[in-house]
């Protein structure tokens, strides 16, 4: 194989294949890209085994061909080498190499054979449809900041994504959970969606997914099963194995008999938040919330560290009520409010507290107290 291609062109594919690879890897192929000239492109192809994404751009190619390289090696190679630079690959068959050369740099790199590298299962993916992107963007972001690092309970490790419906009008749920906080998002039904299975996407995934929109404005594609998704964005496409598991009923925890509902300026909360949580241990990270006629009391003590009292002004005519959050949560649930007020829906210090977007209701987010 030989090619010469562009820095710029090369890099950006590169980068999002190479995000892919596991930078731990028992098995050598794996930390590899397999990259295929032919046709006037290069294809470049990285999988962890769960998950893999191929991505093609324009090239030169001087000898048709396929072969595998370390990925973060040469993306790092790649990074450093200076804008408008040409590059030059080639296969050295004889010492099992291939050379990287750019303006007065070259680099040998080891190689392994491509037909090495992992054939991806071609599997039956029946269910497809359209995202938006600005859908795409509000499924991932108001939610994965939810998902659970608890690896035993490997179920809330990703977003659950199910039909649904919403008074009687079909809807595309996104759902996270770990146990402390849930958020829930929803977006009219694609066409094409009523017949999927609900199905959980890895962390990872999402992950990878959110990067590559970054850079996308057209719609995204959606195939799936009920144990994979792909997700085609432009010349790229990412498959991933879903999670094996049940997600839990969430219903049962968003409450529908809370009567103390308070309204208040999300910026201001967030920054008073932020404020008095510097007292609050960094174990607990607890707040206190303390609610009456119009007034909001925020306070936080430790015997380390003191004390912090902050008080905000707002409408809030019901009941006196005392209840703690971790502070943490509170501003990942308060930086997803997009609009000027965030609503609390509260019961009683014990029981879970909903909040919304003032402005949004497609998004509900579920708060556990604590006590404080």
């Amino acid at each position: 194989m030989k090619l010469t291609i562009d820095r710029s062109a090369f890099l950006r594919p590169l980068g999002h294949v190479q995000s892919v690879v596991e930078r731990r890897n028992t098995i050598p192929i794996l930390a590899n890209v397999l990259l295929k000239a032919r046709n006037g492109k290069v294809q470049l192809t990285a999988t962890d085994m769960d998950m893999d994404i191929l991505e093609s751009v324009s090239c030169n190619i001087l000898q048709e061909g396929s072969l595998t390289v370390p990925a973060h090696t040469l993306y790092d190679i790649i990074r450093k080498l200076p804008e408008g630079a040409e590059i030059s690959l080639e296969a050295d068959g004889e010492n099992n190499s291939v050379l990287v050369l750019a303006g007065r740099s070259k680099f040998t790199l080891p190689l392994l054979p491509a037909d090495e590298f992992p054939v991806m299962s071609d599997e039956e993916l029946p269910c497809r449809f359209s995202l938006g992107i600005d859908d795409s963007k509000a499924l991932i972001d108001k939610t994965r900041f939810a998902i659970s690092n608890e690896e035993t309970r490997y179920y809330l490790n990703g977003i659950f994504f199910h039909a649904s419906k919403t008074s009687d009008v079909p809807m595309l749920r996104a759902v996270a959970t770990d146990g402390h906080r849930l958020a829930r998002v929803e977006i009219p039904l694609p066409e094409g969606a009523n017949e999927m299975p609900n199905i959980i996407v890895p962390r990872k995934a999402i992950t990878e997914v959110r990067k590559l929109i970054d850079d996308w404005d057209g719609d995204i594609n959606v195939s799936l099963s009920q144990t994979k998704i792909c997700f085609s964005i432009g010349d790229i496409i990412l498959s991933t194995k879903l999670i094996d598991g049940t997600f839990p009923d969430y219903e049962r925890v968003i409450p529908s008999g809370n009567d103390k509902n308070m309204c208040v300026n999300c910026n201001d909360l967030s920054e008073a938040v932020d404020r008095v949580s510097t007292i609050s241990t960094e174990k607990s990270r607890a707040i206190k919330l303390h609610l009456s006629n119009n007034n909001l009391v925020l306070s936080a003590n430790s015997p380390e560290s003191g004390t912090a009292i902050e008080e905000l002004e707002l409408n809030y005519n019901g009941e006196m009520i005392e209840i703690g959050f971790n502070s943490r949560y509170l501003l990942d649930i308060a930086n997803q409010i997009e609009g000027e007020n965030v609503e609390f829906s509260m019961a009683d210090p014990g029981s879970p507290t909903i909040l919304r977007d003032q402005e949004d209701t497609s998004a509900l987010y579920v708060l556990m107290p604590m006590r404080v």
